[in-house]
């Protein structure tokens, strides 16, 4: 067994972390894994929007429902989620949730119509929040600051691979199956993850430390989440920016086959954009325990901004042209892996004493919120990208905003 290297700082309330559970490896490939069933479940059936749509008798950005139900399915129940594992522990919450991920993706498979589709999806978003939540939840509770962070960088570092790969699986399940078998993946993945962490897994939310579940300390819980400044500051700047990562979900296939006419090479580019994102989380995780967090994510929200603008301008002036956008896109997707993982550990490191409910509050963030942002950009999509990444650029200066307030105007502090 190996233990977690950070301790808290002294003074502080929290309990100290408790046992690394499993060894390094496992327990960061295991994470990852829970973690990318929700990446799965989005990024798999790409390919097949357009057979879905058709088959179904939608148009237009229409198509984006499937997405985006899902999405809002994972954002609220995360709420309920993290006092639930706050209170009952993190294994049995996990099981149930992985459960449910399992049957509605076969469910998905066997829909008859649009609504039923729409609905299982939403279902499936609901069981996949629970995934997150916990997941998120275990790592506070053996690591905690620039030790979480950098776990939290080689989790996205392995679970990036699965953007990477899954859009590449949907299209060789269309070779040789209908739409309905890129559902079908998803049942057998929650099956297999979830006898992997049933026989693996112990609990990292021993008894002695569990909180109350009751409407008055549910309440209190979230309240303790808005009143520690750095917690509600970057949860919140985490829900804006990561509105720009939903609008590119929900317009990727668009942009990439209608704006620059890649045809089935867009799993191709797609993939590279999300190992540009895993190159960059891997980077983080060697640099972070050196130079912090502050430091890394800040300059990288610089960047994002910087970078947006700079490609709104590059496409007004010499027209849509990929060879263009694809560098700078790449790029902007870069700074994504060096702000997520810091402005996660940054918000949970306060709040190690109710970890599943900080992890709620952050994960309502970065998909609620982020994915209504999201929807209303993807939304101005008319055959150009250039709306979008005025979006992205908006978004970028939003969430800078919300950091100086946060920092109190102090950026790339060594904390």
């Amino acid at each position: 067994m190996a233990e977690a290297t950070a301790t808290l700082p002294a003074g502080a309330s929290d309990p100290p972390p408790v046992r690394l559970p499993i060894g390094t490896g496992e327990f960061v490939v295991m994470i990852a894994a829970l973690m990318a069933l929700n990446a799965l479940a989005i990024d798999v059936m790409l390919p097949a929007l357009d057979d879905i749509a058709g088959e179904m008798g939608v148009s237009g950005n229409d198509q984006q429902l499937v997405i985006y139900a899902y999405i809002l399915g994972f954002g609220v129940p995360q709420l309920a989620y993290g006092p639930l594992s706050d209170r009952y522990g993190r294994r049995p919450v996990l099981f149930a949730a992985l459960a449910g991920y399992t049957i509605t993706g076969l469910l998905c498979s066997l829909a008859t119509g649009f609504g039923m589709l729409l609905a299982m999806r939403f279902a499936q978003g609901v069981f996949a929040s629970g995934c997150r939540v916990v997941a998120v939840g275990i790592v506070r509770d053996v690591f905690m600051g620039r030790g979480m962070a950098r776990i939290m960088s080689l989790v996205m570092t392995i679970f990036m691979v699965v953007p990477i790969l899954a859009p590449s699986i949907g299209q060789l399940i269309l070779f040789v199956a209908p739409w309905e078998w890129t559902f079908g993946i998803l049942a057998l993945a929650g099956g297999l993850v979830f006898l992997w962490t049933y026989t693996r897994l112990a609990e990292t939310r021993p008894p002695a430390r569990r909180t109350p579940l009751n409407l008055y300390s549910i309440i209190a819980d979230y309240s303790e989440v808005v009143r520690t400044p750095v917690t509600f500051g970057y949860v919140a700047a985490s829900g804006v920016i990561f509105g720009a990562l939903f609008a590119f979900i929900g317009t990727a296939e668009q942009v990439y086959t209608e704006v620059f006419d890649t045809g089935e090479s867009f799993v191709l580019w797609f993939a590279g954009v999300a190992l540009m994102l895993s190159a960059a989380n891997f980077t983080n995780s060697r640099l972070v325990e050196r130079f912090g967090m502050r430091r890394i994510s800040h300059g990288a929200l610089i960047g994002f901004c910087a970078l947006s603008f700079l490609l709104v301008v590059l496409l007004s002036v010499f027209g849509e042209q990929f060879r263009i956008f694809y560098p700078v896109f790449t790029l902007i997707f870069a700074c994504f892996g060096l702000i997520g993982s810091n402005f996660n550990a940054l918000a949970m490191e306060p709040l190690g004493r109710i970890a599943g409910t900080a992890s709620a509050a952050q994960g309502f963030a970065t998909t609620t919120v982020s994915s209504l942002i999201g929807w209303a950009i993807g939304t101005r999509y008319d055959g150009s990208v250039i709306p979008v990444m005025t979006g992205f650029a908006v978004l970028g200066l939003v969430s800078l905003a919300i950091v100086l307030i946060t920092e109190r105007g102090r950026l790339f502090s060594a904390r």
